[in-house]
């Protein structure tokens, strides 16, 4: 067997001189405590040496990516032509099988494997004869850097560091911007007060000032290049009449200096600008078409890159930057915020106040779509984003116009029906199970008649009189005045009780007048 062992130097083949000691690994340490127990077991057969660091820095590329160099190529065909049958045990078993293929040679890659290149790195410098310590960590030191700067892989089209650090730039030059301005017009405005209501464009305001010095020269001079005809004449007209304290020479120089720096700041920041809308568009161009140059920056910048914005989902990017709010609403039980950074997006700004979440949600699904094409696609360009802002512009237009239908185009969902379920309850009569000689035939009837036919209650009550009346004919009960006021009675209580109790009342009659008669006709 032969062992591959890579080193900075270059390629070493050792011969394997006892096999018995590669199966049996776990004290396999042992026999490499010292060098001459080393020799005895592995034995130096060809090493390649690598002629620059050039030469090794392609060669160890080539090994990262399970390829076979040119140096390794050359040094193993020796050893094909002089021993074809034998292994090659090798630490990379990717490196393995592109050996296999280029020059049909065996190759084992296991970890026994890797617990005999781990003893052999331990007397790496005893078993390679004739390869000086201080050689070696040069070649080790050259090619660690030179692999560094390989993997680094440096692409001008892909570096999103540049814009992350043109977009904080900006935002500070903006607070210094702010607070220098701020500064100015508090400084000046002890002199010429009416000045800073007249002019609120502060680049105007800053040119003036720089222009005119004291208040006093106003009148002489020309602000045609700076200012519109009205508000030169409204100047000059505030400056005859101004309350403003006097001040030296000195002080008007000193705030002409601080002109001259917010105006250079002034300058840089637009070239900045400039800059970074062009960097956005050559990186990331569908994501700056939807949300725009200074919007699309800041996400990156917060994201920390483009690819770890492209690995977020759309959710979180609809609340990239108001993290604090997030956690507020959660922690107090409330309402979660609708837009982070994504808010100051021009779509999202011109939409309805009802309408701002919704157009939210949306732009941020379409620009993490964006963001992907963007980081992992090859050849961009800003079809896609200009497609999706089309898009979203008709959905924006469709809410404000109050017409809630899909954005694909499809119809309105249906508007769902109440549908209401009429059950009926039927209930068991008892009387209808019975066995026995029923004496209430005529209850059973009427509570069948009652039920099959409810609106003719009336007419049933009726009946059920003439029935009374003829089985009083027939059997001749009591015929007395009493018993006609009784009936009276009953009659004029079923019509004031409820149908239901009417037909009750009757039913009873009925019943007990029957019980009379039978009782009649076993007295007589």
């Amino acid at each position: 067997m032969f062992i591959l062992y890579e080193t900075p130097a270059g390629y070493a083949i050792f011969k394997l001189l006892d096999d018995n000691k590669f199966k049996e690994i776990d004290n396999l340490y042992l026999e490499f405590e010292t060098p001459e127990k080393a020799s005895k077991i592995v034995k130096l057969k060809h090493f390649e040496k690598f002629a620059d660091t050039t030469e090794a820095l392609s060669a160890a590329t080539a090994a990262v990516e399970g390829k076979v160099s040119k140096t390794l190529k050359k040094a193993l065909k020796k050893l094909v032509v002089d021993d074809v049958q034998n292994e090659l045990l090798v630490a990379d078993a990717k490196l393995g099988n592109a050996i296999k293929d280029k020059l049909s040679l065996q190759c084992v890659a296991n970890t026994s494997v890797q617990e005999l290149m781990r003893c052999i790195r331990s007397q790496s410098e005893n078993l390679l004869s004739g390869l000086p310590k201080k050689e070696m960590t040069a070649m080790s030191l050259g090619l660690a850097h030179s692999l560094s700067r390989y993997k680094l892989k440096f692409s001008p089209d892909k570096i999103d560091t540049m814009i992350v650090q043109a977009q904080c730039l900006l935002d500070d030059l903006d607070k210094e911007l702010n607070n220098y301005m701020m500064r100015v017009r508090e400084w000046y405005g002890w002199h010429f007060p009416e000045l800073g209501k007249i002019l609120t464009d502060n680049v105007a305001y800053i040119k003036t000032i720089k222009l005119v010095g004291m208040r006093d020269n106003m009148a002489e001079t020309d602000l045609s290049d700076i200012l519109i005809d009205e508000l030169e004449q409204k100047v000059k007209e505030a400056a005859e009449i101004s309350m403003g304290t006097e001040i030296s020479e000195e002080d008007i120089t000193n705030i002409q200096n601080l002109c001259d720096e917010i105006l250079s700041i002034h300058e840089y920041r637009s070239h900045l600008s400039e800059y970074l809308k062009t960097r956005m568009m050559a990186m990331a161009p569908n994501l700056t078409v939807l949300v725009g140059e200074t919007v699309g920056a800041r996400l990156i910048a917060h994201a920390g890159s483009l690819v770890n914005l492209a690995k977020h989902p759309a959710s979180t990017v609809q609340i990239l930057g108001s993290e604090k709010a997030l956690f507020r609403a959660l922690k107090t039980k409330k309402d979660t915020p609708k837009y982070g950074l994504i808010y100051h997006a021009s779509m999202v700004t011109t939409a309805s106040i009802k309408n701002k979440g919704r157009i939210s949600r949306s732009l941020a699904a379409k620009a993490s779509l964006a963001t992907r094409v963007d980081a992992f696609g090859d050849d961009v360009t800003m079809q896609l984003g200009i497609d999706h802002r089309a898009k979203l512009e008709t959905r924006l237009r469709i809410l404000e116009e109050g017409k809630n239908t899909k954005l694909s185009g499809g119809k309105a969902k249906a508007k769902l029906q109440k549908f209401h379920a009429t059950s009926e309850v039927k209930t068991f009569k008892v009387e209808k199970d019975s066995t026995l000689p029923s004496t209430s035939k005529l209850k059973i009837k009427a509570e069948e008649d009652a039920d099959s036919a409810r609106p003719a209650k009336k007419k049933k009550v009726q009946e059920v009189e003439v029935k009374m009346e003829e089985e009083e004919a027939v059997d001749e009960p009591e015929t007395t005045e009493s018993a006609k006021k009784k009936k009276k009675k009953k009659k004029v209580k079923t019509e004031d009780q409820p149908e239901e109790e009417a037909v009750e009342s009757v039913v009873t009659e009925v019943t007990s007048s029957a019980k009379k008669s039978k009782k009649s006709k076993k007295t007589e």
